[in-house]
Formats: structure tokens, sequence, C-alpha cells
């Protein structure tokens, strides 16, 4: 019997004819009626006991013929993928070919496939990033925010100032008209910048207790409610209270109350070692992000649309996620950004194609450089997560069932990301 045939259609799409010899198909037909005698009962015959011919007459020959098909089909699509090497991305469209006299059965079979590309220098990339600064200032900060944790709050009779947490009430108006959600009675808050829209804090320090101020605050161009974004607020405020906060001193008591170590000194070390892993963690990824953005720049490679489509999913459905939990309908969210969601789908195309080829090229390196999941590798995943989620390492296992397939996946993604920063041509950034 002859072999498969390819024709492609487009780089990523590929039509596979495939001939069904007669003694295959005249096999799987003969499997195909035992599977559908065995439950059938007719008269003057025992069940599972019905002749061919009587089936046939009673049934048509066409139930054991689709039946055989449905058996045969996978099987030698399967082996036409593997005698042409492809890697499908999607179910194959498929239909059965008119027949000649005297010719086998054809199945032709059309589907979407990774597509074949140069892979081009991905080692000895040269980038530039930032290097690992942690100074003595960095450190103290952090001490400073874990002594602030098991601060107290001390009332003061002085004006308010950036960091004091004060407790007011507050009512926002926009060219003279009250808005959703700016209006408050009775607020406790730490007067943070980072925490309001610019100009909120800064304008409620220098008040005292007892004291009316209007502040003026704008809110960013970006901000998430449109109809906010980019507008001028007036917030009349009525301000109660100023407390500060009471810091622990960082001594060895401290360092043994919040940690094993048994002096200040030894909690300085543990944080510094801390702040530089964090350092290090946070400059492989940049080196990692400036690689892939290099490699994707050079490479030119058609994407299949399914992929494209399957990471704007993602992508809409991280969205819808994201504002759930913001406690915002995603209708909600479609409307305060004047968009539909085809808009939004729109909008993620360009990253979501540039996600698709950084994937496509991850899949070629680790090819290229024999990457893989080992077992052990498996082993230590599965044992990382039984103990974030404090659950036996079979119990994880039986959870993720088929997704450990995906799990696989992302850990060679994540070794060969690690295999290019290994070797990438890095220099220290100016600041």
């Amino acid at each position: 019997m002859s072999t498969s045939t390819l024709t492609r259609l487009a780089p990523t799409q590929v039509e596979l004819v495939i001939p069904i010899g007669a003694d295959e198909l005249a096999a799987a037909e003969e499997r195909a009626f035992r599977r559908l005698a065995k439950n059938v009962k007719l008269p003057g015959f025992r069940a599972g006991k019905v002749p061919r011919k009587v089936f046939e007459q009673t049934y048509g020959a066409g139930a054991i013929t689709n039946e055989a098909m449905d058996d045969v089909v996978p099987e030698l699509y399967a082996k036409a993928v593997r005698e042409h090497d492809l890697d499908p991305v999607d179910r194959p469209k498929m239909e059965l070919l008119a027949t000649e006299e005297g010719q086998p059965t054809r199945l032709k079979a059309t589907v979407e496939v990774r597509p074949d590309f140069t892979l081009g220098t991905y080692k000895g990339v040269a980038v530039e990033v930032a290097p690992v600064a942690v100074g003595d200032e960095d450190v103290e900060r952090s001490l400073e925010a874990l002594a602030k944790e098991r601060a107290t709050l001390v009332p003061v009779e002085r004006e308010a100032r950036l960091g004091d947490v004060v407790t007011m009430d507050f009512e926002g108006k926009i060219d003279g008209v009250a808005f959703e959600g700016g209006t408050a009675q009775g607020q406790m808050a730490e007067l943070d910048e980072n925490r309001f829209i610019p100009g909120f804090a800064s304008g409620i320090a220098g008040m005292k207790p007892g004291e009316t101020r209007d502040v003026e605050a704008t809110f960013p161009e970006e901000y998430g409610q449109a109809e906010l974004a980019g507008k001028t607020a007036v917030f009349t405020i009525a301000l109660h209270d100023v407390k500060s906060y009471e810091l622990p001193a960082i001594d060895d008591e401290f360092a043994k109350s919040i940690s094993e170590n048994e002096t200040a000194e030894a909690l300085r070390a543990d944080v510094r070692n801390r702040l530089e892993s964090i350092a290090t963690g946070r400059r492989r990824r940049e080196i990692s992000d400036a690689v892939m953005q290099q490699l994707v720049d050079a490479h030119e490679i058609p994407l299949p649309e399914t992929m494209v489509e399957r990471e704007v999913d993602h992508m809409v459905n991280d969205a819808m996620s994201q504002v759930a939990r913001a406690g915002i309908s995603f209708e909600d969210y479609l409307a305060q950004s004047g968009k539909t969601e085809d808009e939004l789908r729109a909008d993620y195309r360009k990253d979501a194609e540039i996600r698709v080829k950084g994937t496509l090229l991850i899949e070629a390196i680790a090819k290229a450089e024999n990457i893989t999941a080992t077992p052990a590798d498996v082993t230590e995943e599965l044992e990382s997560l039984a103990r974030q989620y404090g659950q036996p390492v079979d119990r994880i296992r039986a959870a993720l069932g088929n997704n450990v397939l995906a799990m696989m996946s992302g850990i060679v993604r994540n070794k060969t990301l690690d295999f290019l920063v290994d070797h990438a041509a890095v220099t220290d950034a100016k600041k």
C-alpha cells in the first residue's frame, strides 16, 4: 500500500491524503462488527451470535463501515503525522475522498501545524542590564518595614505629615458634581502618595485635627475608570485626628522576636542576603526578557492562527479574572474602557503574537539543546507544589491529572530560559 502524501497549503497548514488499504479496512470492519453485534438481539439468534449478513440486512453495511472508520482513522492519521514529522496545533478536519473502481479508500486531513523555520544564533546574545546593588539604605529600609509591622499607633498633637495615619471625612467633586466612590466618612488612612491619586495625600499634609480644607488632585490618564481618567477633582477634607507610628527598636530582642536570628546584626545579614537573592532573581528575569526580545526581533516566523487565538483567549480570561478580583463585572469594565470585547481582543493580538513567537523559539532551542523535563525535575516541582499547598505529593499529582504535561512544558520552558541567561553576554548597565 502506498504511503500518505503531504501538500503544504500554507506555512502553518498542510493537507494529508492517507490511503486506507482494503485488507486494513476489512480487518477494522470485522472488529467493528464484533463490537456492534455483541449487544444486538434479533429473533432466532442468541445475543452476540447474529451473522454479519443478517446484521447488515437489518442495520445496513454503513453502520459497520462508520464504526470501522472511527477505529482505523485515528491510527492512520497518527502514523501519517509521524511519517512527515509534523507537529499539529489543532484537531484535523477530515473527509473521505471519492473512490474510483479498484482504488483504495482515501482520507483527506487538513490540519494546522507548527511552522518550519531556521533558528538563528541564540547563544552569546549581548544584553545590558542593571547590576545587583543592595546598599545599606536598602537593608535599613527593609528593617524599618519589619519594625513598622509591629509598630503601635500613637495620637499626636501636631499637623499631619506624610507617613502618618489620619481619620477624616472627605467629599470629592469634579466641576462641582460629586462622583461615585469619591465620598467617605470616618475614613482611616495612611498618608502615602503611592496609595492615592497624585496630590491627595500631600494636600492633607499640614492639616491639624478639626481643620477643614479643599484639596485638589488629578486622576492619572490611565486611571481604571474611564469617566475619571485625567480629570481634576476637588476634595473637601475634614480631619478628625492624627496618629504616628511608634516603631520598636531594632535590637537583639527585636531580632529574636521576628526571626531565628539571635542578634540585630545577624538579622541585618539575613535581610541583606534575602534582598540580594531577590535582586539577583530580578536581574536574571531582566536578562531573560532582553534576550527573548532580541530573539523575537531577529526571527521571522509564520504563526499558526490557532496558537495566536488561544493566547488571546488566555489574555482575555486573565483580564476577566483581574476585574473580578477588583469587584467589577467584565461588562462594566468594557463599558468603562469604551471598548467591545472584539476591540479588546484586537488590542491584545500584537502581544499574543509576540508570546507565540517566543514560545516557538523556546521550543526550537529546547529541541536543539535536548533540554527536557527529567523525572527528577518533575518530582522536584511536585514536591514544591506539595509544600506550597500543604498537601501530600500523591494528592497533588492526582489533582493535576493530565495537567502534568503542561507542568512538564513549563519546566522545559524555565530550563531553556535559564540556559539562555547562562549563555548570554551580559554587561552592567550604567545607572
